[in-house]
Protein backbone atom coordinates (compact mmCIF):
# COMPACT_ATOMS: atom_id res chain seq x y z
CA UNK A 1 0.00 0.00 0.00
CA UNK A 2 1.43 3.45 -0.68
CA UNK A 3 1.50 6.18 1.36
CA UNK A 4 0.48 9.52 -0.11
CA UNK A 5 2.40 12.57 0.86
CA UNK A 6 1.89 16.39 1.16
CA UNK A 7 5.22 18.29 1.73
CA UNK A 8 4.53 21.27 3.27
CA UNK A 9 8.12 24.00 3.74
CA UNK A 10 8.01 27.79 3.11
CA UNK A 11 11.45 27.29 1.23
CA UNK A 12 11.23 25.78 -2.07
CA UNK A 13 14.50 24.08 -2.33
CA UNK A 14 13.48 21.90 0.91
CA UNK A 15 10.03 21.73 -0.36
CA UNK A 16 11.72 20.21 -3.51
CA UNK A 17 14.18 18.32 -1.69
CA UNK A 18 11.81 16.25 0.51
CA UNK A 19 9.43 15.45 -2.47
CA UNK A 20 12.22 14.05 -4.45
CA UNK A 21 13.41 11.61 -1.72
CA UNK A 22 9.60 10.27 -0.77
CA UNK A 23 9.01 9.95 -3.83
CA UNK A 24 11.94 7.69 -4.71
CA UNK A 25 10.67 4.93 -2.36
CA UNK A 26 8.47 2.66 -3.54
CA UNK A 27 5.96 2.88 -1.18
CA UNK A 28 5.35 6.45 -0.79
CA UNK A 29 4.47 9.04 -2.86
CA UNK A 30 4.15 12.69 -3.10
CA UNK A 31 0.73 13.83 -3.45
CA UNK A 32 1.35 18.11 -3.16
CA UNK A 33 3.62 20.25 -1.95
CA UNK A 34 2.43 24.04 -0.46
CA UNK A 35 4.53 26.97 0.76
CA UNK A 36 2.46 28.10 3.55
CA UNK A 37 -0.10 26.88 5.65
CA UNK A 38 -3.31 27.94 4.55
CA UNK A 39 -2.46 26.80 0.92
CA UNK A 40 -1.80 23.35 3.04
CA UNK A 41 -5.11 22.93 4.88
CA UNK A 42 -6.47 23.36 0.87
CA UNK A 43 -4.87 20.47 0.08
CA UNK A 44 -5.77 18.25 2.11
CA UNK A 45 -9.54 18.72 1.42
CA UNK A 46 -8.43 18.55 -2.50
CA UNK A 47 -5.97 15.50 -2.08
CA UNK A 48 -6.42 13.51 1.18
CA UNK A 49 -2.98 12.74 2.13
CA UNK A 50 -2.19 9.92 4.57
CA UNK A 51 0.74 11.86 6.04
CA UNK A 52 1.37 16.12 6.19
CA UNK A 53 5.17 16.52 6.27
CA UNK A 54 4.56 20.25 8.21
CA UNK A 55 7.08 23.31 8.79
CA UNK A 56 6.14 25.10 11.61
CA UNK A 57 7.39 29.18 10.31
CA UNK A 58 5.99 29.90 7.56
CA UNK A 59 4.03 32.96 6.39
CA UNK A 60 0.41 33.27 5.81
CA UNK A 61 -0.65 30.72 8.07
CA UNK A 62 1.79 28.74 10.78
CA UNK A 63 2.26 25.16 10.91
CA UNK A 64 0.51 24.96 14.16
CA UNK A 65 -2.92 26.70 13.10
CA UNK A 66 -2.40 24.49 10.12
CA UNK A 67 -1.71 21.33 11.75
CA UNK A 68 -4.99 22.48 14.01
CA UNK A 69 -7.34 22.99 11.33
CA UNK A 70 -6.70 19.71 9.71
CA UNK A 71 -6.53 17.19 12.69
CA UNK A 72 -9.77 19.24 14.01
CA UNK A 73 -12.10 16.93 15.76
CA UNK A 74 -9.22 14.27 16.13
CA UNK A 75 -10.87 12.40 13.19
CA UNK A 76 -9.50 8.88 12.52
CA UNK A 77 -9.80 9.79 9.05
CA UNK A 78 -7.71 13.07 9.50
CA UNK A 79 -4.04 13.07 8.01
CA UNK A 80 -1.22 12.49 10.53
CA UNK A 81 1.04 15.70 10.88
CA UNK A 82 4.54 15.45 10.99
CA UNK A 83 6.22 18.19 12.19
CA UNK A 84 9.61 19.05 10.71
CA UNK A 85 11.42 21.53 13.13
CA UNK A 86 14.99 22.68 13.34
CA UNK A 87 15.07 22.70 17.16
CA UNK A 88 14.76 19.92 19.30
CA UNK A 89 11.76 20.17 21.44
CA UNK A 90 11.42 23.59 21.16
CA UNK A 91 8.32 25.95 22.00
CA UNK A 92 6.53 25.36 18.29
CA UNK A 93 6.75 21.45 18.74
CA UNK A 94 5.36 21.42 21.61
CA UNK A 95 1.82 23.82 20.91
CA UNK A 96 1.87 21.54 17.38
CA UNK A 97 1.86 18.51 19.59
CA UNK A 98 -1.45 20.17 21.30
CA UNK A 99 -2.65 20.90 18.45
CA UNK A 100 -2.97 17.57 16.98
CA UNK A 101 0.59 16.53 15.46
CA UNK A 102 1.20 13.02 15.59
CA UNK A 103 5.18 13.40 16.04
CA UNK A 104 8.39 15.53 15.11
CA UNK A 105 11.22 15.05 12.84
CA UNK A 106 14.08 17.21 13.04
CA UNK A 107 15.41 18.64 9.98
CA UNK A 108 19.50 18.37 11.04
CA UNK A 109 18.94 14.63 11.41
CA UNK A 110 19.63 12.16 7.75
CA UNK A 111 16.75 12.38 5.40
CA UNK A 112 16.85 8.71 5.75
CA UNK A 113 15.17 9.47 9.20
CA UNK A 114 12.34 11.35 7.34
CA UNK A 115 11.37 8.52 5.39
CA UNK A 116 11.74 5.91 8.67
CA UNK A 117 9.35 8.89 10.73
CA UNK A 118 6.70 9.16 7.78
CA UNK A 119 6.37 5.11 7.72
CA UNK A 120 5.86 4.91 11.35
CA UNK A 121 3.37 7.82 11.73
CA UNK A 122 1.24 6.76 8.75
CA UNK A 123 1.38 3.20 10.56
CA UNK A 124 -0.18 5.07 13.73
CA UNK A 125 2.74 3.84 16.21
CA UNK A 126 4.39 5.72 18.63
CA UNK A 127 6.87 7.78 16.56
CA UNK A 128 8.57 9.32 19.97
CA UNK A 129 10.78 6.88 22.05
CA UNK A 130 10.15 6.82 25.26
CA UNK A 131 12.91 8.92 26.27
CA UNK A 132 11.55 11.45 23.76
CA UNK A 133 7.55 10.58 25.44
CA UNK A 134 9.23 11.64 28.57
CA UNK A 135 10.40 14.30 28.00
CA UNK A 136 7.40 15.52 26.42
CA UNK A 137 5.78 14.98 28.92
CA UNK A 138 8.15 16.29 31.56
CA UNK A 139 7.65 19.42 29.37
CA UNK A 140 3.93 19.39 29.70
CA UNK A 141 3.48 18.85 33.11
CA UNK A 142 5.40 21.99 33.69
CA UNK A 143 2.34 23.63 31.90
CA UNK A 144 -0.65 21.49 32.64
CA UNK A 145 -3.10 21.65 34.97
CA UNK A 146 -5.72 19.47 36.08
CA UNK A 147 -9.24 19.39 35.40
CA UNK A 148 -11.64 20.82 37.85
CA UNK A 149 -13.84 18.11 38.21
CA UNK A 150 -13.43 14.66 36.33
CA UNK A 151 -13.90 14.49 32.50
CA UNK A 152 -16.28 11.83 31.95
CA UNK A 153 -14.82 10.39 28.44
CA UNK A 154 -12.61 8.76 31.55
CA UNK A 155 -16.20 6.76 31.76
CA UNK A 156 -15.70 4.93 28.63
CA UNK A 157 -12.64 2.96 29.91
CA UNK A 158 -12.30 0.05 32.07
CA UNK A 159 -10.16 -0.10 34.55
CA UNK A 160 -7.55 -2.25 33.47
CA UNK A 161 -7.34 0.90 30.02
CA UNK A 162 -7.53 3.75 32.66
CA UNK A 163 -4.36 1.83 33.69
CA UNK A 164 -2.98 0.99 30.54
CA UNK A 165 -3.75 4.45 29.29
CA UNK A 166 -1.70 6.05 32.63
CA UNK A 167 1.39 3.96 31.66
CA UNK A 168 1.41 4.58 28.06
CA UNK A 169 1.26 8.61 29.69
CA UNK A 170 4.37 7.73 31.02
CA UNK A 171 6.60 6.94 28.15
CA UNK A 172 6.13 2.89 27.94
CA UNK A 173 6.04 0.87 24.92
CA UNK A 174 3.65 -2.06 24.15
CA UNK A 175 6.10 -4.32 25.12
CA UNK A 176 7.03 -2.32 28.67
CA UNK A 177 2.89 -2.54 28.82
CA UNK A 178 3.41 -6.30 28.36
CA UNK A 179 5.88 -6.83 30.77
CA UNK A 180 4.24 -4.53 33.31
CA UNK A 181 0.98 -5.87 33.10
CA UNK A 182 2.58 -9.24 33.13
CA UNK A 183 -0.14 -10.11 29.92
CA UNK A 184 0.99 -11.00 26.48
CA UNK A 185 1.93 -8.52 23.37
CA UNK A 186 -0.68 -9.03 21.63
CA UNK A 187 -3.13 -8.34 24.36
CA UNK A 188 -0.99 -5.30 25.48
CA UNK A 189 -1.67 -4.17 21.88
CA UNK A 190 -5.21 -5.19 21.85
CA UNK A 191 -5.86 -2.69 24.95
CA UNK A 192 -4.09 -0.07 23.43
CA UNK A 193 -6.10 0.18 20.31
CA UNK A 194 -9.33 -0.49 22.06
CA UNK A 195 -8.62 3.10 23.91
CA UNK A 196 -7.85 4.76 21.13
CA UNK A 197 -10.90 4.22 19.32
CA UNK A 198 -12.71 4.85 22.29
CA UNK A 199 -10.98 8.09 23.07
CA UNK A 200 -11.15 8.92 19.08
CA UNK A 201 -7.89 9.46 19.26
CA UNK A 202 -5.28 9.06 16.06
CA UNK A 203 -1.79 7.43 17.78
CA UNK A 204 -0.21 7.09 21.26
CA UNK A 205 0.97 10.37 21.26
CA UNK A 206 -2.08 11.95 21.21
CA UNK A 207 -3.09 9.30 24.05
CA UNK A 208 -0.38 10.88 25.93
CA UNK A 209 -1.83 14.49 25.67
CA UNK A 210 -5.50 13.37 26.04
CA UNK A 211 -4.30 11.66 29.65
CA UNK A 212 -3.04 14.98 30.93
CA UNK A 213 -6.38 16.50 29.40
CA UNK A 214 -8.63 14.17 31.04
CA UNK A 215 -6.95 14.52 34.68
CA UNK A 216 -5.92 10.61 34.67
CA UNK A 217 -2.06 11.83 35.26
CA UNK A 218 -1.12 14.99 36.59
CA UNK A 219 1.54 17.21 36.98
CA UNK A 220 3.52 16.75 40.09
Amino acid sequence: MTISVLVVDDQELLRTAFSSLIDAEDDLAVVGRAGDGRRAVELVTERSPDVVVMDVRMPVMDGIEATRQITAGRSAAAPRVLILTTFDLDEYVFEALLAGASGFALKSRPLDELLSAIRTVAAGDALLAPSVTRRLIAHFTGRARAPSKPDRRLEQLTEREQEVLSLVAHGLSNAELAETLHVSLPTAKTHVSRILTKLGARDRTQLVILAYELGLVTAK
